[in-house]
């Protein structure tokens, strides 16, 4: 049962590590934009989510309605900063990746490198859980995963079945050819950045729910989110999903099994075998689907 148990915790926390890959590798697979800075995007939305709560009051849930906002800004200027530099593959990678020591030096002015958690008065989803039968379903575990699918889910329908959505695949797919047929390709990428400042807002808010948060915290996501993107396939939506609960149930497995110390080892073994075997990623590596 303690087995199952994990299982099942390892499989609902999966959705968290699926919403803060999803925006990295959305804009990854369409934009060829690898953008570390997602990852400081993140972390602003954790602590807005601690600000907001912890001075208004607000349930910790309704801070999207100040964060998501504006981590969308931020997420299309950025995007659109990187069009207008230029900025693409391995340049992306590297000048992202100074925007995030920016971001963490920021964050550090702002909130000090002390730990900050919202008070559990004002945090009533920090403990307790749904019982399903012998099981229990931990409440910030469950609202990740209910967040990952309804955002992943509604993201490759509207991939798959929009206008806007097909623009986006047909410009993953082929650049020039998509420009020829008159598709906007800075719009979209305006649009596509600020969608995944909406996703790093999402996954900043479910992570203060239940962890502390120092400005230090985005390197400890780094793995993780990176092995998401690479099994699930750069740009696939469902992969992603798929990708993130999977390693949420090795991690809670591992954890139970063995250790938590042998669980990054695990990890990073079981994404070298993944990828001996499919090079691509286990879901096809393309445009975001």
């Amino acid at each position: 049962m303690i087995t199952l148990q994990a299982a099942v915790t390892g499989a609902l926390v999966g959705g968290l590590y699926a919403l803060m890959a999803a925006g990295l590798s959305a804009t990854w697979g369409v934009l060829r934009v690898i953008n570390l800075a997602h990852f400081g995007l993140i972390l602003i939305g954790a602590y807005l989510t601690y600000q907001v709560a912890t001075s208004w009051g607000l349930d910790p849930i309704a801070t999207l309605l100040v964060s998501a906002p504006a981590l969308f800004v931020a997420g299309a200027l950025l995007q659109g900063a990187y069009d207008r530099l230029g900025v693409a593959g391995f340049n992306s990678l590297l000048m992202s990746f100074g925007l995030l020591i920016v971001i963490i030096q920021i964050a550090t002015n702002i909130w000090t490198a002390d730990f900050q958690r919202i008070a559990p008065e004002l945090n009533r989803y920090a403990t307790g859980g749904l019982p399903l039968g012998r099981l229990i379903l931990p409440t910030p575990a469950l609202i990740a995963f209910s967040f990952a699918v309804v955002l992943i889910g509604g993201g490759y329908i509207a991939l798959q079945r929009t206008f806007v959505g097909r623009g986006m695949r047909a410009f993953a797919e082929d650049r020039n050819v998509a420009a020829a047929f008159g598709i906007d390709h800075r719009r979209l990428g305006l649009l596509l950045g600020g969608l995944s400042g909406v996703s790093a807002a999402v996954a900043g808010m479910v992570f203060a729910l239940s962890n502390s948060i120092t400005p230090t915290t985005p390197y400890e996501w780094f793995g993780t989110v990176f092995a998401v993107v690479i099994l699930g396939g750069v740009g696939n939506l469902l992969g992603t999903l798929v990708a993130g609960v999977g390693i949420g149930v090795l991690s809670g497995l591992v954890s139970v099994i063995w250790s938590p110390s042998t669980e990054p080892f695990m990890l990073f073994l079981a994404v070298i075998l993944a990828l001996l075997l499919r090079p691509q990623g286990l879901f096809r590596t393309a445009g975001a689907q």
